[in-house]
């Protein structure tokens, strides 16, 4: 084999590599980011992951909402209207936050079940409910969503 035709070859041996090598960083990157939505239903029904980040939408149920202590901390059930799931956030709800409201929060479960909220995200206009929560209600039973 020619230099000038090893040299060329070598080139292109290199440049598939980084190619690759670049292409390996950013899947593994975006699967680190990505983050799934889960009803309450797969929550209590354990189709969620434990030890990684993912949404929970759904209602918060009337009259759940309650602040023990002091501090920041808020409890809130969340529901599809066929199972519930207590969420804890600490921090400052959005002002939109309000009991019998869709909500998609951002965090995951504790060893008790418990969903750990990182982020709460209220819906923005009378007539909004967060896609993922519409279509999760969608599915549950009519005489569910009726009560």
């Amino acid at each position: 084999m020619k230099p000038a035709r090893k040299q060329r070859l070598t080139l292109i041996l290199l440049m598939v590599l980084g190619a690759s090598i670049a292409t390996a960083f950013a899947l593994k990157s975006f699967n680190e980011n990505l983050m799934y939505f889960f009803s309450t239903t797969d929550v209590v029904d354990h189709k969620a992951p434990k030890d990684t980040l993912f949404r929970l939408g759904g209602m918060v149920i009337k009259g759940s909402v309650e602040r023990p202590g002091d501090g920041m901390m808020v409890r809130f059930k969340l529901t599809d209207f066929s199972k519930e799931v207590t969420v804890e956030y600490t921090g400052i709800l959005p002002d939109l936050f309000r009991e019998g409201q869709g909500i998609v929060a951002h965090g995951k479960l504790n060893t008790q079940g418990v969903f750990i909220a990182e982020e709460v995200l209220a819906k923005h206009d009378e007539n909004y409910m967060p896609p993922e929560v519409k279509d999760s209600l969608k599915n549950q039973p009519k005489s569910l969503k009726d009560e």
